[in-house]
């Protein structure tokens, strides 16, 4: 997957509690295991209107965050399913970084094996970039992963925490297949001997 280091991008504010799985991605679009093509399902039921128009009220379908990379949001994020197609649409569509108070746990764990950077951070930070993302065209944010800060376009500095095994993973661009093939040396070792032990395997 593509490494994180560091990422400046429009900031989408979505204030909603509870934004469950479902609504990031509907189950009409996991007939599907393809991890693109979800980008035009990403909270479809908001985006669109009955009729397949476009929702005008709808953040992601304004002007200034049509092409946003960081979203904003409400507490408990990702809960519900556990489907994995919801970090997927987020990445398809071009998000790499949700911020919030708190995410779902498998919500959570799978944006990390997907690229996606979610961050924790306090009511009171979420407030003031809440207030940085409602700024629209300048709605701006930076987020460095090496120094665990998110930079407003004021100049204000919001730290984070974050688990340093993950951290590794998404600077180094590792999933899980990318874990295990940094061990291909040992692995290759271990089936040479194998192999020369047991000639009949």
């Amino acid at each position: 997957m593509d490494k994180f280091t560091t990422l400046t991008g429009v900031a989408a504010p979505l204030p909603i509690v509870n934004v469950d799985t479902d609504m990031i991605i509907p189950k009409d679009y996991l007939k599907t295991i393809r991890r693109t093509g979800l980008g035009k399902g990403l909270f479809a039921e908001m985006r669109f209107n009955e009729d397949g128009s476009e929702n005008p009220d709808f953040v992601l379908n304004k002007p200034a965050y049509r092409e946003a990379k960081i979203i904003v949001a409400g507490d408990n994020f990702g809960c519900g399913s556990s489907r994995e197609h919801a970090p997927w649409a987020l990445l398809d569509f071009g998000v790499r970084c949700v911020i919030s108070t708190s995410f779902a746990d498998i919500f959570y764990n799978n944006c990390f094996k997907n690229g996606i950077l979610p961050i924790v951070v306090s009511p009171e930070d979420l407030d003031k970039l809440m207030d940085d993302a409602n700024r629209g065209a300048n709605a701006t944010l930076t987020v460095d992963l090496d120094a665990q800060e998110i930079r407003g376009p004021d100049g204000g500095v919001v730290k984070f925490d974050i688990d340093p095994f993950k951290k590794h993973c998404l600077l180094n661009g590792l999933d899980d297949i990318g874990l295990t093939m940094e061990k291909a040396p040992s692995i290759d070792a271990y089936e040479a001997k194998a192999g020369a032990s047991r000639p009949w395997a």
